[in-house]
């Protein structure tokens, strides 16, 4: 028996009146979700398969989330053991298919305000720690993936130093950073424009306890979407004195906090880089590649600005060119 057949006899069992199904969407890992159709409304039953898969961080970090005051699925039904879960549905209409000039102040005020929330429930001992064996982790898929298998280059021991060099300051000043509960993937894929509680958010089920600029840099330096530099620096300046008023611990100096936002956001696009290529490369998914030049133009924008940083944009810029 298949997935989907182990699932419709699942939400035969669970849901005891007709249904039908159809695919909302699936991700980068191996989750795909689909909309369960009934006679009054739709609910979204997630198929994560063990052992690629576990539901539990899922189920906790929801529960965590909804205790904070933020609008995400309910939990309706759960069978662990198989990998599926029947959730509440938040929709349709992701940020990133309504955003425009016009509303994206409002939305992005509203996706603060409850990233504002999140932070202020942080517990640290309620979830795994972005330490520095994660953020070297995730940086190694850099080199691996878009420099080796990408690129098709060999490092230099001397850019090898380099690399190693730049991460390690891009380590250092994240983990000094104030440490609150990360999303991870806080963008406009996984932000959901609501009627209530806007927005509703998805995929958080590898919430950490890391810096706290991290989210925001998803939310305003995101893969998907492009905003004039003036615009969303206004937009982090909101945040910040947000985030001040209603008590998290901030750097008094905006110029500070913008710092510590560029060299999260350099961490987070080295990374995004390695994954966009192990996508490609390893697992046959073509569809990010388009994404990969704003990635790469982020980065570079900040390794330009800092002069620590700039030995890693000439290294990069020496890859591209070869």
């Amino acid at each position: 028996m298949d997935r989907t057949q182990q699932l419709q006899q699942w939400l035969t069992q669970v849901l005891d009146q007709p249904y039908t199904l159809s695919t909302a969407s699936a991700d980068a890992s191996f989750r795909r979700y689909f909309r369960v159709h009934l006679a009054t409304e739709t609910l979204i039953a997630m198929d994560a398969p063990p052992p690629q898969e576990d539901c539990r961080p899922f189920v906790n970090v929801a529960e965590q989330l909804l205790a904070a005051g933020l609008n995400v699925p309910k939990i309706l039904a759960q069978d662990l053991e198989q990998g599926f879960l029947l959730l509440s549905d938040l929709g349709n209409d992701t940020y990133l298919s309504q955003l425009n000039a016009g509303n994206a102040k409002a939305l992005y005020g509203d996706a603060c305000q409850a990233l504002i929330k999140m932070q202020l429930a942080t517990k640290p001992a309620a979830l795994p720690p972005y330490d520095a064996a994660l953020l070297m982790r995730e940086l190694q898929l850099f080199p691996e993936w878009y420099v080796g298998k990408h690129l098709g280059k060999t490092l230099t021991a001397e850019q090898q130093a380099v690399i190693d060099k730049t991460f390690a300051l891009l380590i250092n000043n994240i983990l000094q950073q104030p440490q609150v509960t990360v999303h991870r993937d806080y963008h406009s894929r996984n932000l959901m424009v609501t009627a209530e509680n806007n927005p509703g958010v998805l995929d958080f089920q590898d919430a950490v306890i890391g810096a706290i600029t991290y989210d925001l840099v998803s939310l305003f330096k995101d893969a998907y979407i492009r905003w004039d530099e003036e615009i969303m620096m206004d937009w982090v300046v909101r945040y910040w004195q947000s985030a001040k008023q209603a008590g998290l611990a901030m750097s008094a100096d905006f110029g500070e906090f913008y710092r510590d936002f560029e060299w999260m956001g350099a961490q987070r696009h080295i990374k995004v880089l390695g994954i966009f290529a192990r996508l490609y490369h390893r697992d046959g998914k073509a569809g990010y590649l388009k994404d990969m030049p704003l990635v790469m133009q982020y980065l570079q924008a900040a390794c330009e600005r800092y002069v620590e940083l700039r030995p890693f944009l000439k290294l990069l810029k020496t890859l591209e060119a070869e």
